[in-house]
């Protein structure tokens, strides 16, 4: 069976920044599913057109394209149920959704801010045209005043992860003695940070600090390759 995850990239390749398409590069290795990531930027929707989808991630798995990332999830889970369980069962998967809200709602509006410029200078053209104006767009704002105290910002995102700081001083990994979709859903932000080049966002002696190296210790050589930034 052949896999192939369309993943947004910079202009450099090798620099994967979407925390989406991390999600699912670590379900398929949780899975151990063999997959070729394929570089996808911004402005090229017609490399994405058979799949019905103008953004990724996107999954092609022996010819069927799936997208979105709670999908691909969901799909990988019931079509290799062979293989470890990204979600520990019914009631892991319900807790999961709280787990996938609560990221793309709250962790994720407290890091943006401090990822916008570095994500456009990682960009092409058309990719940086294409990125200032939507994301202006969608802030109200020049991308410069997005973050105007980044020490403020920094501030607001450490007590936003209060709850998962809480949770990783009594146990490993959010799903327990092991990783659990909850763990990739929140990691994918990190390395979301880590593919732009940002990774002072943690103190040295967090919990989620070494969470973060767990994960990416626990992670293939061509994953932690992408994570060097």
């Amino acid at each position: 069976m052949t896999r192939v995850l369309y993943e947004l990239a910079a202009a450099d390749p090798d620099r994967r920044f979407s925390p989406f398409c991390w999600r699912i590069r670590l379900a398929l290795e949780h899975k151990g599913l063999a997959f070729e990531g394929r570089p996808w930027r911004f402005t090229e929707t017609e490399a994405l057109a058979f799949s019905g989808s103008d953004k990724v991630p996107v999954l092609v798995e022996d010819g069927r394209a799936i997208a979105e990332s709670s999908v691909i999830a969901a799909r990988l889970e019931a079509a290799h149920p062979d293989r470890p369980s990204l979600f520990g069962g019914q009631a892991g998967a319900a807790l999961t959704r709280f787990h996938v809200a609560w990221t793309d709602q709250v962790l994720h509006p407290a890091l943006a801010p401090l990822l916008l410029l570095d994500i456009h200078r990682h960009l092409a053209e058309p990719d940086r045209a294409y990125f200032r104006q939507s994301r202006e767009a969608r802030f109200g704002k020049p991308l410069e005043a997005v973050c105007p105290d980044r020490a403020a910002q920094l501030a607001t995102l450490r007590r936003t992860l209060s709850p998962v700081r809480a949770v990783l001083r009594q146990q490993s990994y959010l799903g327990g003695d092991g990783p659990l979709y909850a763990d990739h859903a929140v990691m994918g932000a990190f390395l979301w940070a880590r593919g732009v080049g940002v990774q002072d966002l943690l103190e040295p002696d967090d919990p989620i600090a070494a969470w973060c190296r767990r994960m990416v210790d626990g992670m293939g050589e061509g994953s932690r390759a992408l994570t060097s930034g």
